[in-house]
């Protein structure tokens, strides 16, 4: 889990709001587990964004999707004359490298 310490400069602000209720369970957490409110919030909002994007880099497939997967990254390389175009532009490059 990417955890934040109490000791990293922070300098980014999330506001938010709260009910009453999530409030106070999120304080009882908190006191809990012996963290302030903002790593608590922070370390929890941090492993639920991990999981989300754990689901959207994990993929499971059938042994006919795994098998037709495997056998088109089999296939040779085909060169793609609008990307060959892009990537040869190099006022393309200039504009990514600014960014």
């Amino acid at each position: 889990m990417a955890t934040t310490p109490s000791r990293t400069i922070r300098t980014k602000r999330i506001n938010l709001r709260a009910t009453v209720r999530q409030e106070s369970l999120i304080r009882t957490g908190a006191q809990l587990t012996g963290a302030s409110i903002t790593d608590f919030i922070i370390e929890s909002a941090c492993l639920q964004a991990e999981h989300a994007l754990a689901d959207k880099r994990e993929f499971a497939v059938s042994a006919k999707q795994w098998r037709a997967f495997v056998t088109a990254l089999d296939q040779p390389a085909r060169i793609k004359p609008e990307l060959a175009r892009l990537f040869s532009d190099p006022v393309a490059e200039e504009r990514e490298s600014t960014k």
